[in-house]
């Protein structure tokens, strides 16, 4: 085979990237994107408060069960190959979901989004890690790839308002249809194809199935509860059905799975586990602050899709920057110390938030509270997969990385259901009182935001369970390194953008 010449080598491996990069600026610009677009999609499908939730919540449940085996797939099966079917499940999903005709539909298109983001995410950065084999190079190529998803996820709150004023919630959803097709031609031929060195093994499919089904029920007997008791029938057999699969799932990892996408043993290290806790603390605060922040400046305040963009994009901005920041603060105070500060900085921010009132000042109630919450997200991330891939063998990094970003986004789903029953139950209960119904609404949200921050508080607290070990204070050069490995099977964006 005739080699290619060493600047052709070069500009196919900066093809890779852009290819790679685009990818998952789709997969993050689609969960926020939506975000700002779901009171319209209320109005056009006659969605309730529940339906609003499960557009967010059908994409991360699927996204969050399949993410470890969307990775392991390209490694077995061919990194293109499965890269390309994941693009054109993403893609034709959309296609789908724009054309929605009714709240069922639209969620079955978001799930099924959710599969192909969970196969992007993980491959494309395999790819990468296969690509760049040089350290330096790879370390550049990781940062140009985890900031372009950074800036995806601020760019897709703002880009929602653009489309959904400019012409209609539609387009949140179609504006993925032609960048797909273009990197479908483009993948075909860029991207080289791989697979990892050992012999074929067969995927875990009935761990994947059962962790994600476990979660949808229990999701949906919580969220039932808006029109369900907690003693109804229906909410009791979903809670059931939902333990029951769950209970599958565990027995099916120990006990039945040739190689379980979560093997057990690994909970016994006590930071992963802190870690993990963390992540599903920030997950929950994440998933509530974009959807009730988006619902309360549209329909209380009157903020078009567009103003709510550019009113909750402080909070993308700062979550970038903590992100930029939090390696070298990591070096100076370690993960530890940085995962106590950054959850208590936006704790701070979310109780500040809980203070709102009906008509409140944007500038001077939800400016300074979304910039403060997103600062101590960004500043987060780092320390946390740090932390979750301390001690790790350098064959289940994988594997620890997709474990702290899938308890992340399952953290979400679960706590956003769980805030918004209490955010519906405080409503009706306040506006019994004789309240106006716009400041019983209001009220709602504010104790959706403090419970919130008590979770991240308590995540805080989860920090000081984190023994201090030599090997986690890492030098300011190390941790792009660091992160690469440690974000291996995932998708290492900020995880705010992407929680809604």
């Amino acid at each position: 085979m005739t080699s290619l010449p060493s600047t052709d080598r070069t500009l196919s491996k900066w093809g890779v990237l852009t290819i790679c990069a685009v990818a998952q600026f789709m997969v993050v610009l689609d969960v926020t994107i939506v975000n700002v677009a779901l009171p319209k999609m209320r109005d056009a499908l006659g969605l309730s408060i529940t339906g609003q939730q499960w557009v967010v919540n059908a994409y991360t449940l699927t996204f969050a069960g399949f993410l470890m085996l969307g990775g392991r797939a390209a490694d077995l099966f061919g990194r293109r190959r499965v890269f390309m079917l994941g693009l054109s499940l993403f893609t034709g999903a959309s296609l789908i979901g724009g054309l929605a005709q009714g709240g069922a539909w639209l969620i079955a298109a978001r799930a099924a989004q959710g599969i192909g983001g969970a196969i992007l995410a993980p491959t494309s950065l395999t790819i990468l890690t296969s690509t760049f084999t040089d350290m330096n190079e790879r370390r550049r190529a990781i940062g140009v790839w985890s900031a372009t998803a950074a800036s995806g996820s601020a760019a897709g709150v703002l880009a929602g308002g653009i489309l959904t004023d400019l012409l209609n919630w539609r387009w949140v959803l179609f504006v993925n249809v032609p960048i797909g097709l273009v990197m479908l031609v483009a993948a075909q031929r860029v991207l080289p194809e791989s697979r990892a060195q050992e012999p074929r093994a067969r995927l875990d499919i009935e761990g994947a199935f059962t962790i994600t089904a476990g979660l949808a029920l229990f999701v949906y007997g919580i969220v039932g509860t808006d029109t369900h008791s907690w003693a109804s029938t229906q909410t009791v057999m979903a809670l059931l059905g939902g333990a029951a699969f769950l209970a599958a799932a565990v027995f099916i990892e120990a006990r039945v799975a040739g190689q379980p996408l979560v093997p057990l043993a690994i909970f016994r290290r006590r930071s992963l586990c802190a870690a993990n806790g963390i992540g599903a603390t920030i997950g929950a605060a994440l998933f509530g602050m974009y959807f009730f922040v988006s619902l309360y400046l549209q329909e209380l305040v009157g903020f078009t899709p567009l103003r709510t963009g550019l009113a909750i994009l402080p909070a993308g901005t700062m979550t970038l920057l903590g992100a930029l920041a939090a390696p070298r603060l990591v070096a100076a105070i370690g993960p530890r110390r940085q995962l106590i500060l950054g959850p208590t900085l936006a704790a701070v921010g979310l109780l500040w938030m809980s203070t709102l009132t009906y008509g409140a000042n944007y500038w001077a109630h939800m400016f300074g509270p979304l910039a403060l919450f997103g600062l101590g997200i960004g500043l987060s991330f780092v320390p946390m997969t740090l932390t979750a891939t301390a001690g790790i063998p350098p064959k289940e990094a994988g594997l620890a990385s997709g474990l702290i970003n899938t308890t992340r986004q399952m953290g979400g789903a679960v706590g956003l259901a769980v805030l918004a029953t209490l955010a519906a139950g405080t409503t009706r209960h306040d506006h019994s009182t004789a309240r106006s119904a716009q400041a019983a609404v209001t009220f709602g949200y504010d104790r959706a935001f403090l419970i919130a921050g008590l979770l991240l508080l308590a995540g805080a607290g989860l920090a000081t369970l984190i023994r201090p070990t030599p090997q986690a204070r890492v030098s300011a050069d190390s941790v792009p390194l660091v992160e690469s490995v440690a974000t291996e099977q995932t998708d290492a964006i900020p995880a705010t953008s992407r929680s809604i």
